[in-house]
């Protein structure tokens, strides 16, 4: 078990006072979300860590270009399994793209489902 931790978000109370925790759907759902949202050299002691999605509104669009980003972003996560490899689908909005991601969490072997509409600002929804 990990705490709850939404990207961008506080920590969250249980109903008995505690901290909110998540399990390992919840938790790998979570830390999917933080790398793709986390911009490269953030983390001052892991330069290398994030995909820095929000940064790259305003780019180009090119869907090949992220679909390989989270792809090789996702594959950092113990928690994603890479066969049968994750779904991701990639379109754009105005001043934003939508990241669809279908994968399996290596403990439970259950799917996860993330619908991610991407803003400068980062995740919205």
């Amino acid at each position: 078990m990990e705490v709850w931790h939404a990207f961008g978000g506080d920590l969250v109370a249980s109903a008995n006072g505690d901290l909110l925790t998540a399990d390992s759907v919840d938790a790998s759902g979570q830390r999917v979300l933080r790398r793709l949202l986390t911009n490269q050299k953030d983390y001052i002691w892991q330069p290398d860590y994030g995909a820095g999605l929000p940064a790259k509104i305003g780019d180009p669009f090119d869907v090949a270009t992220i679909d390989s980003i989270v792809t090789g972003q996702m594959y950092l996560e113990e928690s994603v399994v890479r066969d049968p490899p994750p779904d991701i689908g990639v379109a754009s909005f105005p001043n934003g793209m939508f990241v669809d991601i279908k994968y399996t969490e290596a403990d439970s072997g259950q799917p996860v489902v993330l619908n991610l509409p991407v803003t400068a600002q980062g995740a919205n929804g």
